[in-house]
């Protein structure tokens, strides 16, 4: 039946209907929702986890695969550079049960920190790529990967953008495939990626995407639409979806389902129809290359752009210099910069950290935020998990010149990702920095999903929870400091002290996410008469605390009573008021 899905939905449903049986992803937008939708599924018939990273994800989906069951992960473009190594391996040895490995791009990066191409990393791992445009074709896409998967005995990539996962249209839902687990056969020279053995396999991959170009030209998901016109349009996901909005039948389509092998019989059919024709692709000139590399002529980069995102209009505008009618608003709207919540844990810590003008090594998350102004406390962000170890590189350089000066923040979630091993690089290399774990007991930036350290699973079953101190004293950390971000003053104490040490030490900031649902707010704050309108409230930060005409003034439907306000006004003016 049909089905009003998002396309992270639809990929759910696909891999469900084709028989999945073992799926393990790290949360990253916008690819979250499609691991959360399966394990909506029966546990019986799909099992579902949040793995620590996205390397130990695909290297536990590889493994169900090799045991005879079709697998899945699914993470965002960078986390594929996290689970890089395994997947480049996997490509070698092949598959046994299907491995369909789901990245989700962020062309215009809406939540991310670069525009990477995830298109690059097929070729370069030699693994097929599929790209839907609507949900129609996130679920068949997904289902077609498992089967070309096992096919061609080779991990696929499905290659979705923001405007698909985050998209809703209608899918032709069916029932699942019982999909039993294939045999498995010891296999050395298949499976034990040793040189000798990874040499003969080589040969194997380069055979492979041999016929697999040539399966290109007839796959169904690849389609030519000859509409009689001198204009040719070659393009894949959601760029066909605009390219119809923007030409309807005007111009002729050449649209790729499977956007790596290309098969150039199929560039050059299509080309022979068209007297110009256009790649639309967002990001980089992948598709666009292929073709040059073909002897096809086409225009691409040098009319549009190599960042952002596309839209119906842009296209009509480049291609036939018409201007689209695109809605504008009656007067310019603000600015809305993006803010830590009302109550949120973080708030204090950055208050603290910019107080005492400290260099701030960043990470990825909801803290990210903290440096924005007016906090204004971070001073780098690069990776997950790269605030631990580049500080400890900035502390080796700078010395004595920067001791005492320097700290890292870094989630929970994200340290258990890949903070761990930089921890004890600062360990093993006689470093002396100092940690902050924001610790609000999830994942917040993804949408709350649970990690090692929640003592539940996805499905919410309740588990072995991982212990920050025991684990950080584990790794040589002697000197571990547990306090409230709430408390300013503490927090601050901690960090005096931890500072002046010639040794590695940790603060944990411990307080659950203010949007936890098991988390419950009384009372909020509001402001006497004795106000004295210096300000200082507002350097936190907190989207409750405005001003008007010069008058400081909470707003109690946002206001959840942390209490960072009361603590910052030098006159006592803030206070809260308590709901019994």
């Amino acid at each position: 039946m049909k089905e009003l899905l998002l396309g992270n939905a639809a990929v759910a449903r696909g891999a469900y209907e084709a028989g999945v049986r073992y799926v393990s992803s790290y949360p990253g937008t916008p690819s979250t929702e499609i691991t959360e939708r399966i394990s909506g599924y029966p546990e019986s018939e799909v099992y579902c986890e949040w793995a620590p990273n996205e390397k130990v994800a695909a290297e536990s989906a590889i493994g169900a695969s090799i045991a005879g069951a079709r697998a899945m992960t699914c993470c965002k473009h960078v986390g594929l550079n996290v689970m890089a190594d395994p997947i480049f391996t996997a490509s070698y040895t092949g598959v046994n049960g299907g491995l369909v490995i789901c990245v989700a791009d962020d062309p215009g990066m809406h939540s991310s920190q670069n525009e990477q191409d995830s298109r690059h990393y097929a070729r370069a791992a030699k693994m097929p790529a599929l790209e839907p445009s609507d949900s129609e074709e996130c679920l068949e896409f997904t289902k077609l990967a498992f089967d070309l998967s096992e096919q061609y005995d080779v991990p696929v990539m499905l290659r979705l953008t923001t405007r698909v996962a985050h998209s809703q249209s209608l899918a032709e839902t069916a029932e699942r495939l019982d999909k039993p687990l294939l045999p498995y056969e010891k296999d050395m020279r298949k499976y034990v990626m040793m040189p000798a053995n990874a040499i003969r396999r080589h040969t194997v991959v380069e055979e492979r995407t041999s016929r697999l170009e040539e399966a290109a030209e007839r796959l169904s998901c690849n389609v030519i639409e000859d509409n009689h016109s001198k204009i040719g349009v070659i393009c894949s996901g959601i760029n066909y979806c605009y390219a119809k909005e923007a030409f309807e039948d005007g111009v002729n389509y050449l649209k790729l389902g499977l956007v790596w092998p290309v098969s150039p019989k199929l560039i050059t059919r299509f080309a022979s129809i068209c007297e110009t024709v256009y790649v639309l692709e967002e990001l980089d000139p992948f598709i666009e290359s292929i073709c040059r590399s073909y002897g096809v002529s086409v225009h691409g980069k040098d009319i549009f752009p190599m960042t952002g995102e596309y839209s119906s209009a842009m296209l009509k505008e480049r291609i036939l210099h018409e201007s689209a009618d695109v809605l504008q608003p009656e007067e310019d709207l603000p600015p809305r910069p993006p803010a830590l919540c009302p109550g949120c844990p973080h708030r204090g810590v950055f208050h603290v950290l910019k107080k005492m003008k400290l260099t701030v090594s960043g990470d990825i998350g909801c803290y990210t935020l903290g440096a924005l102004p007016p906090l204004s406390a971070l001073d780098t962000t690069i990776c997950m998990g790269a605030s631990i170890s580049a500080a400890h590189g900035m502390a080796k350089v700078r010395g004595d010149e920067w001791k005492g000066k320097l700290v890292s923040v870094i989630g929970d979630s994200t340290f258990m990702h890949s903070g761990i091993t930089g921890l004890s690089d600062i360990v093993y290399n006689r470093g002396a920095n100092t940690v902050i774990i924001l610790d609000n007991s999830t994942t917040g930036m993804t949408g709350h999903q649970d990690n090692p350290l929640t003592g539940k699973t996805i499905r919410g079953h309740a588990t072995r929870q991982a212990d920050l101190e025991i684990l950080c004293k584990g790794i040589g950390i002697d000197r571990v400091t547990v306090v409230d971000p709430f408390d300013l003053n503490a927090l601050e104490a901690a960090l005096k002290k931890e500072l002046t040490v010639d040794e590695p030490s940790v603060i944990i900031a411990q307080r659950p996410c203010a949007l936890l649902k098991t988390v419950i707010h009384r009372g909020h704050c509001t402001v006497g008469d004795n106000c004295i309108r210096c300000g200082k409230c507002l350097t936190i930060g907190c989207p409750a605390i405005s001003r008007h005409d010069g008058i400081t003034e909470i707003d109690e439907t946002l206001c959840n009573g942390c209490g960072l306000c009361a603590q910052v006004c030098p006159v006592n003016a803030i206070r809260k008021e308590d709901e019994q």
